[in-house]
């Protein structure tokens, strides 16, 4: 439960930053920056509970690579979805009055951008915050936002830089993206995030 509660309240101020750093008024050119932030420290306050997934595909990565009970699994998930959804509601209490348009994607390049940088995010969290090779590390948060606010300057333009399906729920529900898109997320970051899984272990084949 408490682990549960810890991804509930991780993702919930990930989206709520996304949120109110995108909408107008927002940060501008600086909203990846804040998003970047936001994540690392909840990656600092939340990893030793819960290992501060806050993404369903990372969730489905650290699984894939053994560092996730099964019955966990459901309830992280949950807890991301719900925290999303709490996150876009409490936005357009604070934002009643902009206009929001939501992107429109080019389903292919959306596919890979999504794809590719949910991979990196993922291939991060594993090398990171998983490997006995890394165990100890002071960097793992920083290395995990820094990846996001990468990601977010260079792919969002693309695809909306979501790389995670609880916040392409969150998205979904702020208007910023459509719900008919939504399965452009879904594919993509899963797949993403079994990949790194895939790759981690080939790289790592000596690790349990």
């Amino acid at each position: 439960m408490r682990k549960a509660a810890v991804e509930l309240i991780g993702t919930f101020f990930l989206v709520l930053v996304i949120g109110l750093a995108v909408i107008p008024p927002g940060a501008g050119a600086m909203a990846p920056l804040a998003i970047g932030a936001i994540l690392m420290v909840m990656v600092y306050a939340g990893g030793p509970i819960s290992g501060a997934h806050y993404n369903p595909a990372v969730t489905l990565a650290v699984w894939l690579r053994g560092r996730c009970d099964t019955e966990d699994v459901p309830a992280y998930v949950g807890a991301q979805v719900l925290g999303a959804t709490l996150a876009a509601w409490l936005v357009g209490l604070c934002k009643p009055n902009s206009v929001v348009n939501p992107m429109r994607l080019d389903i292919v390049p959306a596919l890979l951008v999504e794809g590719f940088f949910t991979f990196a995010l993922a291939f991060v969290v594993l090398n990171v915050a998983t490997s006995k090779k890394s165990a100890g590390n002071s960097y793992f948060g920083l290395a995990i936002g820094f990846t996001v606010l990468a990601a977010a300057y260079a792919g969002g333009p693309i695809s909306g830089g979501a790389f995670n399906p609880a916040v392409a729920v969150g998205l979904a529900w702020m208007g910023l993206s459509s719900w008919s898109n939504l399965w452009i997320f879904l594919a993509a970051n899963l797949a993403g995030g079994a990949l790194a899984a895939l790759a981690f272990r080939l790289i790592n084949a000596e690790q349990p």
